[in-house]
């Protein structure tokens, strides 16, 4: 048994000799066996120590100090329980909601998401019987490049008009299963139902409450579907020759690959739309000083960008803290 600050063995002992006495005479033995002198290092130790113990974890002094390099969720994780964390910062988000809300958190905004998705797919279907598109025939030798670059942009054009209308259609689905969702953070039940969301939206915001965020949603659906038809029909007619056996094969991967490249690229038009849906709507989530109040989608996209976080959660397992440490209150 070691004395309180500077104390050995010999101390120890006759601290254990003293009986229930002995934290009080631990202490009193120490300062008494080194003097104000000697004991100046043995108490700056047990100081230390005390001082220490007050601090909060190293996790929150770092996210304090701007200027640190980016670090995963799973290091914050380790400084701040002592323990290193192999699981993905997604399983660790997934086992906080379940101890806070339990499993029926996780399912936050399903209904109206589910319906939302429902009126996409009947939407476009009701497009496509609206307004049928020519069939064309299967074009891919270079002699035909102007053929085949007119379907192709005959096909994107009728693609867009489906997905913009049928995103029109289920957009105000979308903005209520967001709000759902974020209700979360500030432990809300301001939208507990679709029906009673949709009277709160009217009666506080308007018609206009229902679409929030439509415009980059909008503009990223655009750009995805003409980069990812454009990009593979060159592919397709320059970079894989005919003559080649697997050429066939190639080329039906080639649209699936440069979609899930472009999904990574346009992935700035999705966050920002979502945060725009949930923005200034009377939920703590979206309001200082958890998110600023932003004016337009080009306000929010300009913050974003300034603070390094466009790409913020757009890896499915890990996530990267931003460049610029953020304030958020502690409850």
């Amino acid at each position: 048994m070691r004395s309180g600050g500077g104390g050995g063995g010999h101390g120890g002992r006759r601290a254990a000799a003293l009986g229930g006495a002995g934290a009080p005479w631990r202490r009193v033995w120490a300062w008494g066996r080194a003097g104000p002198n000697r004991g100046h290092r043995g108490a700056v130790r047990g100081a230390g120590r005390r001082a220490r113990r007050r601090q909060p974890p190293a996790a929150l002094r770092q996210a304090a100090r701007p200027g640190r390099a980016r670090t995963t969720t799973s290091n914050c994780w380790k400084k701040c329980t002592g323990k290193e964390s192999t699981v993905p910062a997604r399983l660790l988000h997934l086992r906080h909601i379940v101890k806070v809300d339990g499993k029926r958190g996780l399912f936050r905004g399903l209904t109206p998401r589910l319906i939302s998705s429902t009126l996409s797919t009947i939407t476009r279907g009701s497009v496509k019987k609206a307004f049928p598109l020519e069939d064309m025939e299967h074009v891919s030798n270079k002699d035909d490049v102007k053929t085949s670059l007119r379907k192709v942009v005959k096909e994107t054009s009728h693609e867009m008009m489906m997905q913009c209308v049928s995103r029109v259609v289920s957009h105000p689905l979308h903005v209520i299963s967001m709000r759902c969702m974020v209700q979360f953070v500030g432990r809300e039940v301001k939208y507990s139902g679709v029906f009673s969301a949709i009277g709160r939206i009217l009666k506080e915001e308007g018609i206009l409450g229902f679409f929030v965020g439509l415009v980059p949603h909008i503009l990223g659906d655009v750009i995805f579907l003409w980069c990812c038809n454009l990009l593979a029909h060159f592919i397709n007619t320059y970079a894989v020759d005919d003559n080649f056996s697997q050429a066939s094969v190639i080329r039906s991967y080639t649209k699936f690959v440069m979609g899930i490249a472009m999904s990574m690229l346009t992935y700035p038009f999705l966050l920002v739309g979502d945060l725009m849906a949930v923005n200034n709507c009377g939920l703590r989530a979206g309001l200082p000083p958890y998110a600023p109040a932003f004016t337009s989608w080009i306000h929010c996209w300009r913050y974003l960008s300034s603070q390094g976080q466009l790409f913020r959660g757009s890896s499915l397992l890990f996530r990267r803290a931003p460049m610029q440490a953020a304030c958020f209150p502690i409850d």
